[in-house]
């Protein structure tokens, strides 16, 4: 477990792995760093932090191009990226410096609920 519930990103974590309890990974994210705030992982084979390192050049590099296209008054709400059997999830709270990254089994979860449960937390990000 690599988060505390005194914090608010360790709150986020325990409040979406509550809502959530099958899923595989999920990280509160720095975006300016790449760090993960509060990270819990149900797989021995996925790395929250690691996830949240590469995930934050994907947020970055989005930004850059709503920046290049001026696309004003836009941000981003969430990126969805699908796998064979996942469904990894990054949401971004209202002011854009952090995101919360999630990663549950396609089958298992149902996407609405997860990205409804993601925004929730996401609002409580400041």
């Amino acid at each position: 477990m690599a988060y505390s519930t005194s914090s608010a990103a360790g709150q986020c974590v325990q409040n979406i792995i509550n809502s959530l309890p099958g899923l595989l990974a999920v990280a509160v994210v720095d975006v300016t760093s790449g760090m993960a705030l509060a990270s819990h992982s149900n797989s021995p084979n996925l790395n929250p932090e690691t996830a949240a390192a590469y995930n934050t050049e994907v947020v970055k590099q989005k930004q850059k191009a709503i920046s290049a296209l001026k696309l004003q008054g836009e941000r981003i709400d969430d990126i969805l990226i699908t796998l064979s059997n996942q469904l990894h999830l990054l949401n971004l709270s209202e002011d854009g410096k952090k995101f919360i990254y999630l990663a549950v089994n396609s089958r298992d979860t149902n996407l609405a609920i997860a990205r409804d449960v993601c925004r929730q937390e996401a609002e409580l990000l400041k």
